[in-house]
């Protein structure tokens, strides 16, 4: 597997940014505001995660996701990784990312990688989003946000 940024002319994979966001106005938003990083197996384009600078010294992950079939393998977490990596590089010392109540394992494997909770934004989800979001049989509502420092 290879992770590289996303060239400027290049079109985002708007199937996976949709997987992890139903919104394509906020995913196209938050695209144009930060950097986009694909990763590629010999079969096409397998994740992706987009990095948002927030101030100096903070940097969002607003979005990171697998195609469905290669879930379970590890994937995610070496995407996590290799955002955390570009982060540091680029001298950066928080790392925030935000996700669903309803988004179990991926809070199991943001927490496994280090980061803490830091916060709820109480129905954000209701009331960004059109359509109720429901995961693992439960309605997403609110954003768990979770950080880490990387000094």
């Amino acid at each position: 597997m290879k992770i590289r940024k996303l060239q400027h002319d290049e079109v985002p994979p708007y199937d996976l940014l949709l997987l992890a966001d139903p919104s394509r106005e906020l995913v196209e938003a938050y695209i144009a505001e930060g950097e986009c990083y694909i990763a590629e197996e010999k079969d096409g384009i397998i994740g992706v995660f987009v990095i948002v600078p927030l101030t100096k010294e903070t940097v969002e992950i607003k979005n990171i996701a697998v195609c469905e079939d290669k879930q379970g393998r590890g994937i995610g977490k070496k995407l996590l990784l290799e955002a955390i990596k570009v982060a540091k590089s680029n001298g950066y010392n928080i790392f925030e990312i935000g996700t669903g109540n309803s988004s179990i394992g991926q809070l199991a494997l943001y927490q496994k990688c280090g980061f803490r909770i830091s916060g709820v934004i109480k129905d954000f989800f209701v009331q960004h989003y059109d359509t109720v979001i429901m995961e693992n049989g439960i309605q997403c509502k609110d954003m768990i946000r979770l950080r880490l420092e990387i000094y």
